[in-house]
């Protein structure tokens, strides 16, 4: 355990009228106490997990890799303000971090891979081999099995975006690995059922008025698949 707890510190927000401080989730939460190596914010689009992920992440000296955002039709001057509304608690004073998002690895693995064409031995570091000479979903398991392995704190933001369901598994179990090794802690936004099977982790929902502690076959994510493969097979059998 690296991080133990956040404070959101809605009391101050500077307006309620505007993204990312009208989000009911995030101005009705005041604290989120962290339990274990592997914490998973779920809920619907919108519901403010991969926004309340950014602010921890900002507000925990972590660089966002981003990509450029352009044609805004109306610039938000809030936008990335929520970090300043959020305080973090380390358990033992602050570590390394990262952030891994879906959408900018591809960019990120670039960069990797033309420091590592200067530097070879920086391939131990991401799994050994150039990360785009793999499939997308190959190069994201590769680039975490080496990461992970160094001690710290990850953010990930939907990783399951580029992930077949087997390779959900195949990372699944690498989150149990690292978890077992006690070294690392995991902070993940995602809409991934079978992510959230991790044994032993802390699941927060962002579904209701406030972010709340939820058991795995509560979540909306797991009643909906359900209901879907339930209704699929006595469909199939008429």
């Amino acid at each position: 355990m690296h991080l133990v707890r956040i404070r959101i510190h809605g009391d101050s927000f500077p307006t309620r009228r505007f993204y990312p401080f009208n989000i009911p989730a995030l101005e009705k939460t005041a604290e989120l106490i962290l339990k274990g190596p592997v914490v998973f914010f779920v809920g619907e689009n919108g519901s403010g997990k991969s926004t309340l992920l950014d602010a921890v992440v900002r507000r925990c000296g972590v660089q966002v890799w981003d990509s450029p955002r352009r044609h805004l039709a109306h610039r938000n001057p809030y936008e990335t303000k929520l970090a300043d509304f959020v305080s973090v608690t380390w358990a033992n004073g602050r570590v390394p971090g990262s952030l891994f998002r879906a959408e900018t690895f591809r960019d990120w693995a670039d960069f990797l891979d033309d420091v590592a064409l200067c530097d070879p031995g920086r391939l131990q570091h991401h799994g050994g081999r150039i990360l785009n000479t793999m499939s997308r979903g190959e190069g994201i398991l590769s680039y975490m099995r080496g990461r992970f392995s160094v001690s710290g704190l990850y953010f990930l933001d939907e990783p399951e975006s580029a992930l077949s369901p087997l390779s959900q598994i195949t990372f699944l179990n690498l989150l149990r690995h690292f978890q077992a090794k006690g070294r690392a802690q995991f902070i993940i936004a995602t809409h991934s059922p079978i992510l959230l099977a991790c044994p032993g982790a802390q699941i927060l929902s962002f579904d209701s008025s406030h972010i709340e502690e939820v058991e795995y076959e509560d979540t909306l994510h797991f009643k909906l698949y359900r209901q879907f493969f339930t209704e699929r097979a006595s469909l199939l059998s008429v």
